[in-house]
């Protein structure tokens, strides 16, 4: 019975990755000619295969995910034309409430269902028992094993923690919980008293602009980080992480930063090769619809370098939304994770960004000067500028005082520190 519960709560399967045969060579077992010839199974092959019941099951709470997310995004609209038909009264309202309560229930036995289908695989029943061994033991052993399996990552244990180096509790200039130092616009006004009056007077704008940014502007700036894109490109990162994973060996793992997100990340580690350039790490930052699956990694590995890429908060495996400050917290805990797990210099790393990824390794730079070098590809120096562009005039104020405020990607400012 407590089988069935963790199949009913697990996460979901997606592969299963074929055995490597860098981990063969890794533990130094010799190969023999039948496992060189052989030909490798394709990628998709070792897709998990679900029972019937648990793909039908999966299918109709997926489309329920989407529906629900089409109608977050519509809600408001969807709220004033129901004010205007008269729809929101309480006679209405509460017919609608039981409607409501039927369908969860509804899905909640189709979600039941699929535990039952899950149950019944064997595949399913094995991968389950290595997650909880794990999320016991986070033993070298069992997360090899864990490491076959790519499933939603919101159940995959954390592998590495912001207050993990030891430097981080003994020194007064760490990171907070409330997060890293960031570098702040000046005010406008430094003459100005800042009287309640004053405050008052802002609290319109200061308003309208924190909403602007809280809707619009955060999905504009990061599309990557809307459910419905992530949902379409659902199966093109699958095959860019197996391709990480099975050609490349990449180690994937889960960090924690300082504001409690969680941050996906992939490492392919060159050290061990005859190229010189492996012993050099290059952490890339991708762009605003950007993931490390399908990003710029594959430059510097066709180079031979060892990489580590990351999503950004809001992407793909990676928890949070992309604003500016938890931004920057997800990269102070990935040049952490390179230091202080993967054994690397900070001379020894190389910042490479894409677009606006440029905002996270400038910082990195910033913060972190004995980084051996920063690679800006189609990058910008200021937001503001770029977003002046693309906007109305009459927009102008609005603009610059929500940029200003809480989209602050001030890349030239941090690179000249």
């Amino acid at each position: 019975m407590a089988k069935l519960l963790s199949c009913v709560l697990g996460p979901r399967l997606y592969k299963i990755y074929r055995e490597r045969d860098s981990e063969r060579a890794r533990s130094g077992a010799p190969e023999t000619p039948a496992s060189v010839t052989a030909p490798a199974p394709s990628s998709w092959d070792t897709y998990y295969q679900p029972r019937a019941l648990e793909k039908h099951a999966d299918s109709i709470l997926a489309l329920a995910s989407v529906f629900w997310s089409i109608s977050y995004y519509s809600s408001p609209f969807a709220f004033f034309y129901l004010y205007r038909k008269g729809y929101l009264s309480l006679s209405k309202v509460v017919p609608f409430s039981h409607y409501a309560g039927t369908l969860l229930l509804l899905l909640a036995g189709v979600a039941c269902l699929r535990g039952v289908g899950r149950w019944t695989n064997p595949q399913y029943r094995q991968f389950i028992t290595i997650l909880e061994a794990t999320h016991r033991n986070q033993s070298a052993e069992n997360k090899r094993q864990l490491a076959s399996y790519n499933f939603d990552f919101r159940s995959w244990p954390v592998d590495f923690h912001w207050e993990e180096p030891s430097s981080r509790k003994e020194s007064r200039g760490g990171p907070s919980r409330r997060g890293v130092a960031l570098l702040r616009p000046e005010p406008l006004h430094r003459g100005t008293a800042d009287t309640l009056l004053n405050r008052a007077k802002k609290l319109p704008c200061q308003i309208t602009s924190y909403l602007v940014a809280h809707t619009l502007g955060r999905r504009m700036l990061y599309p990557g980080s809307v459910y419905l894109l992530q949902k379409a490109l659902m199966p093109v990162l699958l095959q860019g992480q197996a391709r990480l994973v099975e050609e490349c060996d990449g180690r994937r793992a889960k960090l924690l930063a300082c504001d409690g997100n969680e941050i996906d990340t992939m490492f392919v580690d060159r050290r061990g090769t005859a190229e010189p350039q492996g012993q050099k790490l290059v952490i890339c930052c991708e762009g605003n619809a950007g993931f490390y699956e399908v990003g710029c990694v594959s430059t510097p590995l066709e180079a031979g370098y060892s990489v580590l890429g990351w999503n950004h908060p809001g992407f793909a495996g990676s928890t949070g939304v992309p604003f500016p400050q938890n931004e920057a917290n997800a990269m102070d805990v990935v040049v952490q994770f390179a230091v202080h797990r993967l054994g690397f210099q900070p001379q020894d790393i190389i910042l490479y960004a894409w677009s606006i990824g440029g905002f996270t390794a400038t910082w990195a730079a910033m913060s972190y000067p004995d980084i051996s070098a920063v690679i800006l590809d189609a990058s910008f120096d200021d937001l503001v500028p770029l977003a002046l562009k693309v906007m109305p005039d009459s927009c102008r104020g609005l603009v610059t005082r929500t940029v200003r405020q809480h989209l602050n990607l001030n890349n030239a400012e941090q690179l000249c520190r």
